[in-house]
């Protein structure tokens, strides 16, 4: 019994620790402050409702460029101001058929009258209408000889899930800023089917060192929803700021939003641009057919090609910024209106 009492009061003191560091954690709370400034901390409260709202309008951008090509002997020497222009043909010695595809986020900012448009990036929409080639002297450098002359016959946007296989118009490109306005009209009335951007549009060069966002998007054909922190806050680059958010191929227009005190208050401070990328060079054997393969203990004597592979740098990506949107917007209503669009506005926070 005494060795009993002895072996309580010895734990006794341990127990308490346990319950005091305990108890200790339980209290621990975070809220928000009220300072008029863009969060750095993760939301405290649900933010589900508000997510799903913005999740309703944003879609899957998708196009296709086709091109007809001609292709000139290397031993010929033509220069770009020897080829006939008006019949490509005549000096080709073969012609061929090919298509770029791409595809990312479009967001829905405007429904009227049967009317839909939807913000973007320039660079999943817009290809080029002529794609020049020249060939390659015996070191590899570039001459001024022709190898290829690319003309786009068509083009055709998509956003996935639209109904009656609707196409998209370009309402409105600009290269520099890397934005375009997307428009379709439908035949008929879809009432609530897409629902507009209605949040308000943020100030990017109000964002600060980690601010903390929430980005939407289609990486890889997934609608998706993720996380990162402002890491280079205040427009430096024209308009573009960088977040430490890890895209992938898709999600080039998503939503970049920031929260000002707290959830519910989110707001547009951005569209998802680009991340850089590397060209990784490898040298490949050629292929084989029906699906073959090498056996890799046989020593390879074929012939040898060289392969170039993009590799994207997660974790650092480019924002186009708010201000850069509202100026894009403005400085193309004229164009817009003309394509039958009213005026296109964000609403703004009071």
């Amino acid at each position: 019994m005494k060795h009993f009492k002895i072996s309580a009061l010895i734990f006794l003191p341990f127990f308490l620790f346990l319950q005091g560091c305990s108890s200790s954690v339980y209290e621990i709370g975070t809220k928000t402050e009220l300072n008029k400034k863009y969060d750095t901390e993760f939301p405290y409260r649900d933010s589900s409702p508000v997510l799903e709202k913005v999740a309703e309008t944003i879609h899957r951008i998708s196009s296709i460029a086709f091109y007809e090509a001609y292709v000139y002997n290397k031993n010929s020497k033509l220069k770009l101001k020897d080829i006939n222009t008006d019949n490509l043909e005549a000096n080709a010695i073969e012609k061929i058929f090919f298509n770029k595809t791409s595809s990312g986020t479009g967001t829905t900012i405007y429904s009227e009258n049967r009317k839909l448009a939807l913000l973007t990036c320039n660079h999943i929409v817009n290809y080029p209408d002529t794609i020049i080639t020249y060939w390659a002297d015996k070191n590899g450098a570039v001459t001024n000889f022709v190898k290829s002359i690319s003309v786009k016959k068509n083009e055709n946007i998509y956003a996935v899930g639209f109904p009656q296989l609707s196409k998209l118009k370009i309402i409105a490109s600009d290269k520099k800023s890397d934005l375009a306005l997307l428009g379709v009209t439908f035949s008929v009335d879809y009432p609530g089917k897409f629902p507009v951007f209605s949040f308000p549009i943020g100030k990017s060069n109000q964002l600060d060192w980690g601010t903390f966002v929430y980005l939407f998007g289609f990486p890889m054909n997934y609608k998706m929803l993720s996380r990162a922190i402002v890491s280079k806050p205040n427009n430096n680059d024209g308009g573009l700021f960088l977040i430490d958010g890890v895209v992938n191929r898709g999600f080039s227009g998503g939503l970049v939003l920031a929260i000002r005190d707290g959830i519910p208050n989110i707001e547009l401070v951005g569209i998802i641009r680009s991340v850089p990328k590397d060209i990784l060079y490898s040298l490949q054997p050629e292929e084989l057919k029906n699906n073959r393969r090498y056996d890799p203990l046989v020593p390879y004597k074929g012939n040898v090609y060289l392969n170039a592979e993009e590799r994207i740098k997660y974790g650092i990506t480019e924002v186009i910024s708010t201000e850069m949107i509202e100026k894009f917007l403005t400085s193309h209503q004229k164009q817009i209106s003309k394509e039958g669009f009213g005026l296109i506005k964000f609403s703004t926070n009071k």
